[in-house]
């Protein structure tokens, strides 16, 4: 029963501009995990309180891309995101001493 809930954080540039400006931090998370589950689990992991947790299921989408031995289609798996909001003041640093 022991499952992985946060899988990775969501380094982009508009997660960057959430994070800079309303203190909320994107993470790919477990399909099954709820947002008890992950508000519990980013607390353990990064010690901070969240105030809310949204949660979003990203769909799956074909690929296509040309080649020199032709077209090559495949899929991007389907995920789910959540988008969570800390406390006033608080933040999550994920480069460390980069």
């Amino acid at each position: 029963m022991d499952k992985q809930i946060l899988i990775k954080p969501i380094i982009s540039e508009k997660s960057e501009r959430l994070s800079d400006k309303l203190g909320q931090y994107s993470f790919v998370v477990n399909k099954k995990a709820n947002k008890v589950e992950i508000k519990k689990a980013v607390q353990d992991m990064y010690s901070v309180s969240v105030m809310s947790v949204n949660t979003i299921i990203m769909p799956a989408k074909a690929k296509v891309r040309n080649t020199k031995s032709g077209l090559v289609k495949g899929r991007v798996s389907a995920f789910k995101k959540a988008i969570v909001t800390l406390s006033e003041g608080e933040e999550i640093d994920f480069f460390g001493d980069i």
